[in-house]
């Protein structure tokens, strides 16, 4: 990418104008910190909670009674199992979180391993950007905390921070406001805006974290996106009290780093030279890689999965880092995602025509089957084959190989159901095979969280052919749902699938492992003729799916190792 003036890119992110503060009933902290930023920050106080409200309850999200309340009789419970000791700490700072902003898998760990952590006895505090694309009816629940001035270029200019706190689930989420960076429609947009807005969002992170008086243990970043904080932690943040904390550098997904121009990533960061080596962010003399240089510094760095940290340090899959990752393969640890069993429980989804469980999922699935065909004007007949596939629709996640075997599977005896979208030759190649075999295909080229429960629950199969896949949580969804997945052995997917033997009667799923369509086509037909010859069987195997732990259970408590680890 070409170089270009610090200045002139500073120029179309400076604004005249601060954003207004928003009103609250509460009193705001005392003190606005001045220059130094950091030293003003360290001697604010943490913001008091409002005088008119009580404190909310982690479980229900709902006010507490107060002491005063004469309470209801309650019949007697048996006490809950006791969390596990020592109790840490843990800053979230990642670009996005479900239900606020979610553009992939990112937003939705933002959301779950939380929640889960905080049964693992951790103290959780989730820092984010304040976009302006957030729904209205959260940003309405925001509660100001706080703001100050922070220095960010090289230069010495100073930007406003804005903290909007929000409580959830007994999560705690801090919203970062900042109008010249975070007002535009999407959370990304190109990187010449890129750059600036998430070199700002690191340091800021860290300067909300002391000026809220909030020490974690363990700083957790996510993705390129907050892979400058490992840095500024052991740089410009070494002299205050957060250089205690332990940092974690999470690896969503190798393919998006943050490169940019050595002399742009200078000036915006006003990290000293040190960092830019070609052991940190340096890369191919003329650049900076931001996920490079927060590798480097990171304590830790984990990723998504076993054997995508495995994959990452081959030149197939290290996207141009996998010398640079061998050389910390010491810190680098894989722990495969987790889905959120509350939000995808087929059980007591609202969004689907018949709720089920393990016991009913055999027929309450053909009912599903049914609503599904007649919602998306395919053919309703119980007997088909309905597969279904929901993606982004880009090469990563395999769709050329199922673009080239398309008039393959339609037999007369298999449905085809596509929803997702994304680059515009996928989406032209499933709206032509829908227009072909109508009936037969249905594309739906959308995002449609309804729709994609809907497909979850009808569908009998779900592809998930990735050229690679650093976790992927469709398929953990899929086999939820009692839909059975059929995928490539890459990442996550190979992690989480184990292949189906007819011999042994064991397995989840239906898996292939070389890059090939023919191979594809060849998974999908066992599928097939395990689904029309041996019905018996397939629903053993649907019924084995449900009963797979795929939450967040596991998981978590490998991260909380993890912490306990870097702590002790």
């Amino acid at each position: 990418m070409p170089s270009q003036s610090p200045k002139k890119v500073a120029q179309r992110t400076s604004a005249k104008k601060r954003p207004t503060k928003k009103p609250v009933r509460e009193k705001s902290p005392q003190g606005k910190p001045t220059s130094p930023t950091f030293a003003a920050a360290e001697k604010a106080g943490a913001p008091t909670a409002a005088a008119d409200e009580r404190p909310v309850s982690p479980a229900t999200g709902r006010p507490q009674k107060s002491e005063t309340e004469p309470a209801a009789a309650m019949p007697p419970t048996e006490s809950a199992a006791p969390l596990p000791e020592p109790r840490r700490s843990i800053a979230f700072i990642g670009s996005e979180c479900w239900p606020f902003v979610k553009t992939g898998g990112l937003g939705d760990v933002m959301y779950a391993l939380p929640k889960a952590l905080i049964k693992q006895n951790c103290d959780v505090k989730v820092i984010l950007p304040k976009y302006g694309c957030i729904p209205q009816e959260h940003k309405d629940r925001m509660v100001y905390r706080g703001s100050f001035d922070m220095d960010l270029c090289s230069d010495g200019r100073r930007f406003y921070v804005g903290i909007m706190e929000y409580v959830w689930d007994g999560v705690v989420y801090d919203f970062l406001d900042n109008e010249e960076f975070f007002s535009w429609g999407d959370p990304y947009t190109n990187l010449v805006d890129d750059i600036p807005k998430f070199c700002y969002f690191g340091k800021a992170a860290l300067a909300a974290l002391l000026y809220m008086d909030w020490i974690p243990d363990v700083i957790h970043c996510h993705d390129w996106q907050a892979s400058l904080v490992p840095i500024y932690l052991c740089t410009l943040f070494a002299g205050t009290r957060l250089a205690g904390a332990k940092s974690i550098l999470t690896i969503h997904n190798l393919r998006f780093q943050g490169k940019y121009n050595i002399p742009t990533l200078k000036y915006w960061t006003g990290l000293p030279d040190s960092a830019f080596t070609m052991g940190a962010l340096q890369e191919r003399w003329t650049e900076a890689n931001m996920l490079k240089g927060g590798i480097a510094y990171a304590d830790m760095v984990t990723t998504v999965s076993g054997t995508y940290a495995g994959e990452i340090q081959t030149p197939e899959y290290g996207e141009g880092l996998d010398e640079h990752l061998r050389f910390h393969s010491y810190k680098l640890r894989g722990i495969v995602n987790g889905i959120d069993c509350g939000v995808w429980d087929p059980a007591r989804d609202e969004r689907i025509d018949a709720p089920y469980d393990a016991s009913s999922v055999i027929e309450r699935k053909k009912e599903n089957k049914r609503a599904l065909q007649e919602e998306l004007g395919l053919e309703q007949d119980d007997d088909k084959m309905v597969i279904g596939l929901i993606s982004r629709l880009t090469s990563q996640k395999g769709l050329d190989l199922v673009n080239a075997i398309v008039p393959q599977l339609v037999d007369g005896n298999t449905q085809l159901v596509f929803l997702g979208t994304g680059e515009r030759q996928y989406e032209d190649s499933f709206h032509y095979y829908e227009g072909a075999y109508r009936g037969t295909i249905c594309s739906s080229i959308m995002y449609d969280e309804t729709r994609s429960h809907r497909v979850y629950a009808g569908s009998d199969a779900l592809l998930v052919p990735s050229r690679f896949e650093p976790c992927g949580l469709t398929q953990l969804i899929a086999m939820h749902y009692g839909t059975i997945p059929i995928v490539r052995e890459t990442g996550g997917l190979k992690d989480t699938v184990e292949p189906y033997n007819r011999f042994s009667n064991r397995g989840n799923g239906f898996t292939f492992d070389r890059y090939d369509a023919g191979l594809l086509l060849d998974t999908i037909n066992r599928a097939k003729t395990l689904y029309f010859t041996n019905r018996w069987r397939w629903d053993e195997m649907v019924r084995r799916d449900m009963a797979k732990d795929v939450s967040w259970e596991s998981s978590a408590a490998q991260y909380r190792a993890l912490y306990l680890e870097l702590t002790q």
